[in-house]
């Protein structure tokens, strides 16, 4: 009798399963890589906490050369990735896009990725399609299958920025920079708000939403703080 299985299907199979190996182990590398670097900005950016505002210029440069060897491998990743399903592997690198995120919009804020059109200036948020260009990547993708940057992604690098910036509410104090505070205060209160009128469907990020309110709470704690002691700069001040 003949064979009840074809003798090539597992060798199909084994083949697929290689290719996929393959996939992955590049993959990986690309991915170290950037974690590198993304770890690389981080630690110089963790250095603003005990920094004063008046020496941002020289450290944000240096974010800024760590943060344009993150857009080269994100540029690298999008060129390989955008071969193969999106959702098939995104999950091994959603994190860490994430974590670049966060460090564009930080250095943004604090006063770096200045442009011609757009001076630093403490206080400038970025938006998706801004971090789309800064990334040279397409940014929510709905038309075709290849790698992007999503809302979820942005929105949590968005509350990482928040956490770090309730950190750096309480160091700006003790540097002396009582006006950062107040700055930080108002900006994490408008953002917590615009975070309010979400309709969110993603659970994880609905859970790091919940936690803003926490950051609100420390910043005005601070801000309560200094009231009371009548150290808050006037306006013009």
């Amino acid at each position: 009798m003949p064979p009840m299985i074809d003798p090539a299907l597992f060798d199909q199979l084994k083949t697929k399963i290689e290719e996929d190996t393959s996939i992955r182990k590049e993959l990986d590398q690309i991915l170290d890589e950037l974690n590198q670097n993304v770890s690389y900005t981080q630690g110089v950016l963790s250095r603003i906490h005990s920094t004063p505002r008046s020496r941002y210029t020289t450290l944000l440069s240096q974010v800024e050369g760590g943060i344009n060897k993150e857009i080269e491998m994100v540029g690298r990743l999008s060129e390989f990735a955008s071969q193969y399903p999106y959702y098939k592997y995104n999950h091994k690198w959603t994190r860490m896009v994430q974590d670049a995120i966060s460090t564009v919009i930080l250095c943004a804020w604090l006063g770096g990725m200045s442009t011609d059109s757009k001076p630093g200036e403490v206080g400038r948020l970025l938006k998706l399609e801004d971090i789309g260009q800064i990334f040279n990547v397409p940014v929510n993708l709905k038309d075709r299958d290849a790698f992007h940057i999503t809302i979820e992604e942005y929105l949590l690098g968005l509350i990482a920025v928040i956490d770090d910036l309730s950190r750096l509410a309480v160091n700006s104090v003790t540097l002396g920079d009582n006006a950062m505070a107040v700055q930080i205060s108002g900006f994490i209160k408008d953002l917590h708000a615009g975070f309010q009128v979400l309709n969110l469907k993603n659970d994880v990020l609905r859970k790091r939403v919940d936690s803003i309110k926490y950051a609100v709470k420390k910043v005005e704690d601070v801000v309560y703080d200094l009231s009371l002691r009548n150290l808050i700069p006037q306006e013009g001040q």
